[in-house]
């Protein structure tokens, strides 16, 4: 059987393990966390965990990234992995770049930093939902 993966991708590793600290204690053994710093290692994790035959269920992306913002790296793990549900953490993103996410990424939710507890897990959930 193939473990279920959430994603998390934030050039701040604060955030980053803020984040799988909150999924785990919610979520326990439902899934596998797995982190990456950069759109770019983000790229190659998600296609190591496909390799081995893991369903990556949701990416949390940060917007503002070094190299690439997180609206245009959705939008191309939109172009690959359709199926996987995206969602965006953001303090700074535009309008605009929420709006092209909705549009050519399927952008399921934009969460603004700081987010809570449970905005996140209704996120997850509802994302799930949607699988």
């Amino acid at each position: 059987m193939s473990k279920n993966v959430i994603l998390c991708v934030d050039d701040e590793k604060m955030i980053l393990d803020s984040l799988k600290t909150q999924l785990k204690e919610k979520f326990g053994n439902d899934f596998s966390y797995e982190t990456a710093e950069n759109a770019e290692d983000a790229e190659e994790v998600l296609n190591e965990l496909t390799e081995e035959g893991c369903n990556v269920l949701i990416i949390v992306s940060d917007w503002l990234m070094p190299g690439i913002k997180g609206d245009e790296f959705l939008i191309n793990i939109h172009k690959k992995f359709p199926e996987i549900v995206k969602i965006m953490l953001t303090g700074q993103a535009k309008e605009e770049a929420i709006e092209r996410a909705v549009k050519e990424a399927n952008l399921h939710k934009c969460l603004h930093k700081p987010w809570t507890a449970d905005e996140l897990f209704e996120t997850i959930i509802s994302g799930i939902t949607k699988i």
